[in-house]
């Protein structure tokens, strides 16, 4: 079994954010089908063994391969009082050399969902990867009319940089993204479309 180079864990005032692990998966199977409705718009389609324990044996696999790699940082957000899974977010397509950048991925439940808790994430998992893993710039898509997610990472200190045509494929159809991204240091003024 794989085990990462370093324990990755994240503290924030309300929440622990650490890689998945075997354990969570009635938690997650839960979370996941329980937030379907709530969460399908707005994902690429769910393969047939979405939430098997085999489809998330290999995600738990996958997490701690890629944390050992640096390509990734694959974190499940839990609510600290009482160690309830939220939701997750991951940093991917991590990029060293001159790009010193990463995408960043989120999900929340349904029913934790407009209660902070992604935003408190999203700004620990920037921080993060801006004060210890060293990255410059971190980038986010989501789609136009996702009010929600456009807000979230407004809140969090990204700024709208533009569309990407045929972004990624949500329900099995190609669509188009607005562009977001965090930078170290930025100088930016606000850039947002409003």
């Amino acid at each position: 079994m794989l085990r990462p180079k370093r324990k990755v864990r994240i503290e924030t005032e309300r929440m622990s954010l650490r890689l998945p692990a075997h354990g969570d998966f009635r938690g997650w199977s839960d979370l996941r089908r329980n937030s379907a409705d709530f969460l399908i718009p707005w994902e690429p389609t769910w393969s047939k063994d979405h939430l098997t324990r085999k489809g998330f044996t290999n995600r738990v696999y996958w997490a701690q391969r890629s944390a050992n790699n640096d390509a990734a940082l694959p974190l499940f957000l839990f609510r600290r009082d009482d160690q309830v899974l939220l939701g997750a977010i991951t940093l991917d397509h991590i990029r060293h050399g001159p790009a010193q950048a990463g995408t960043l991925g989120y999900w929340i439940g349904a029913e934790f969902a407009r209660q902070g808790y992604m935003r408190e994430g999203i700004r620990a998992v920037v921080h993060y990867a801006f004060e210890t893993m060293g990255l410059s710039r971190i980038e986010a898509a989501c789609l136009p009319e996702n009010v929600a997610s456009r807000g979230v990472l407004e809140k969090s200190g990204f700024k709208y940089e533009g569309v990407a045509q045929s972004y990624l494929q949500i329900n099995g159809r190609w669509r188009n993204h607005v562009l977001y991204a965090n930078l170290r240091g930025d100088r930016r003024g606000r850039t947002d479309i409003g």
